[in-house]
């Protein structure tokens, strides 16, 4: 759900994710804008109870009074609320002096509920922040505005909180009362309440987890659609002596080395700064933690670009026991990720172990390729170079259970099925072994268990479609698939020529090795745009006098014709296929409304027509199980074609988003 995305202040935009550094009203001393800082965050209940600050941010402005030109960010006193338990403060005072400042993004006065309080105190707590959120936009003139979402970590009152202030027009949507969830290391109760929270609040503005400083965490955050994070924990662990790094913290007193490449760490040694005053150590040590904090955050720019945030995910949470739990509850919402997950990226998908097992590529692959038309028969066989289908070696020994009851065998091999078997996608039919990810995926060669019953049970699912399954005996030793009382670590301590797959009721069978390697070109584009499109796609697209021409190169599909009509390219990096204007509309005569349709209104259909993007401000409507990147038809209210491009945004953002643009059309004129 790790999105990029521009938000556009009175004192400038900014470029999300970002990180805000708290700024101390009145005692801050080192210029974080030297070290990455786009915007701050700084309190403005401070400046308001403090009568000489509060005079002079009056006069000044609060840019020039913590002298930071770029967007500020103030909070309302819900901190000190949570500490003190008690502020001297109105909603409606607070939010007329963060106006009268000139702030960019003012704080509604929410109530902090810690976590695992009673569910009447949380109930109770959250009443009075719904209350002041619409207090707050009515009071606001054209101050931009925060309304956090609370609820403790009772996931139903969070998503109740969210859904009420979704509604509202407010410009940022910070999740709050979670730092204490952070400094007890209660890291997967974090995902809850942040799942539960991002999954209910608008797709179109940003959301802030508020407190969130170690750059250990940002990454997770991300994944789960945050934007935002403000902390003190760059200067708070400088006091301590403690070195941030996305791994963890050091402390000074245990360190030989310095951590990391910053200014800071090849400049001096960790005697350097033991040698040092304290005000002086604790400067630099804080230089050092913004360093490494907003690299981290360029880290993860670079990852949503790239398409492998998810596995930066996965070497982050590592770092700790606590992490990895996080990362293990990630998987109760897999469902949630698949929907804004791009259907193709720019990396391969990397296997890091079995936590990737819950990564959406593997969960959209187990329901498309159910829309691939089924054969009689089914020859599973393993694993080799990719694209499987093109370093296909001798495989040795098939077996089936059924054997002695199948008089003619050569009755199978007229309407056979192959498929490789590999960890983590489980079967692939070789028609579409180089559709991405399955083309573009890497896994170790040494399996654990998990992958191998995971793959294992989806495999056996997915043989009861087929009358008969051939086995590789590779693929039985590896996987153990269909073969009862199956102990892994029995198998895993034979030598192949001991394993017998006649102790699992298996007998051999012959298989002539041209079957194994035979894949019909057209046959191949027809499983590619059932798997792309839906199930009959194929039928419907590769009709007529089917013409497929190749590239001389590499020998791939490149285009397919009707007669001399273009129907679709194939496209090289992730061989799906890119329409072509007679592909457009015969796969808009195919699929029924709204499947693969963006709706545009009368305004856009001009526009639409001649071939110009579509703007997320003219959909109407859309099917709203798009995902980035997806081959889209562009209709008008009547459901006439009008054009077809690519999809920039999931189904969920096209309807949600008022700006930007949300189909990069490709041809106009239908």
């Amino acid at each position: 759900m790790g999105r990029i995305g521009i938000l556009q202040t009175p004192h400038g935009n900014i470029k999300t994710p970002a990180l805000m550094p708290v700024i101390h009203p009145g005692k801050q001393t080192l210029d974080v804008k030297k070290y990455g800082a786009e915007l701050v965050i700084t309190n403005a209940y401070i400046m308001y109870k403090n009568e000489e600050l509060k005079e002079k941010v009056l006069e000044e402005g609060v840019h020039s009074f913590i002298d930071f030109p770029g967007p500020i960010i103030t909070d309302s006193g819900s901190f000190q609320l949570s500490v003190y338990g008690d502020i001297d403060v109105t909603n409606t005072e607070i939010i007329e002096f963060q106006e009268a400042i000139g702030t960019d993004i003012g704080t509604s006065l929410d109530i902090p509920t810690p976590p695992f309080v009673t569910r009447e105190r949380a109930e109770k707590d959250l009443e009075i922040t719904l209350e002041r959120a619409h207090q707050a936009i009515e009071v606001r003139k054209d101050l931009m505005l925060n309304s956090v979402v609370q609820g403790s970590t009772f996931k139903d009152l969070r998503s109740k909180c969210a859904d009420e202030i979704g509604k509202l027009d407010f410009e940022v949507y910070p999740i709050g009362a979670v730092v204490p969830l952070m400094e007890s290391y209660k890291y997967s109760e974090l995902v809850d309440v942040v799942m539960a929270s991002v999954t209910h609040l608008p797709d179109s503005k940003p959301r802030h987890l508020m407190g969130a400083g170690h750059p250990m965490v940002f990454a997770l955050a991300v994944a789960m659609g945050c934007d935002l994070f403000d902390s003190a924990a760059y200067i708070l662990y400088a006091k301590d002596d403690r070195f941030l790094m996305p791994s963890g913290t050091y402390k000074l007193q245990n360190l030989v080395e310095m951590p990391c490449s910053c200014p800071v760490c090849t400049s001096y040694t960790p005697d350097d700064l033991r040698a040092m005053k304290k005000d002086e150590r604790m400067r630099l040590i804080a230089q050092h933690n913004l360093h490494v904090s907003f690299a981290e955050i360029r880290t993860i720019k670079q990852a949503i670009v790239d398409g492998n945030l998810m596995e930066l995910v996965e070497q982050r949470c590592r770092a700790h026991p606590y992490l990895l739990d996080a990362l293990r509850n990630l998987k109760n919402y897999t469902s949630e990720f698949e929907r804004y997950d791009p259907s193709s990226k720019k990396s391969a998908f990397f296997y890091s172990g079995p936590e990737s097992l819950a990564r959406p590529e593997i969960k959209r692959h187990l329901d498309k390729v159910e829309r691939i038309p089924k054969k009689s028969n089914l020859v599973l066989i393993p694993r080799s170079r990719k694209p499987y289908s093109k370093n296909i070696r001798e495989f040795g020994e098939f077996y089936m259970k059924d054997s002695e009851e199948v008089q003619n065998m050569d009755r199978i091999w007229d309407d056979v099925q192959i498929a490789v078997v590999d960890v983590p996608f489980g079967v692939i039919p070789l028609e579409i072994d180089e559709v991405y990810p399955l083309a573009q995926n890497e896994s170790p060669l040494k399996n654990d268990l998990d992958a191998l019953q995971f793959v294992r049970t989806h495999v056996e699912d997915y043989m009861e479609n087929f009358e008969h399954v051939i086995i590789n005996k590779k693929v039985l030793k590896t996987f153990g698939i269909g073969c009862d009382g199956f102990d892994q670590d029995e198998i895993d301590s034979t030598i192949d020529s001991e394993f017998d797959p006649s102790k699992y009721g298996f007998l051999e069978v012959d298989v002539d090795p041209s079957i194994v390697r035979a894949v019909d070109d057209e046959e191949k584009i027809r499983c590619i745009a059932d798997y792309q499109f839906g199930a009959g796609s194929g039928d419907s697209l590769f009709r007529g006098d089917i013409k497929i021409v190749k590239s001389r190169k590499t020998g791939k599909i490149r285009h397919v014709y009707d007669g001399e009509t273009l129907i679709a390219t194939l496209r090289a990096s992730d061989s799906v296929f890119v329409l072509d204007r007679e592909g457009a509309r015969r796969l808009h005569s195919h699929l029924e409304y709204p499947k693969k349709r963006v709706g545009v209104n009368s305004d856009a259909e001009p526009f639409a027509r001649e071939g110009k993007s579509i703007f997320a401000k003219f959909v109407i409507d859309c099917d709203i199980d798009i995902k980035a990147n997806d081959e889209v038809l562009i209709v008008n209210e009547n459901d006439e074609l009008l054009a077809f491009g690519k999809a920039i945004l999931c189904g969920h953002e096209i309807m949600d988003f008022k700006t930007g643009q949300a189909v990069k059309t490709r041809k106009g004129g239908l």
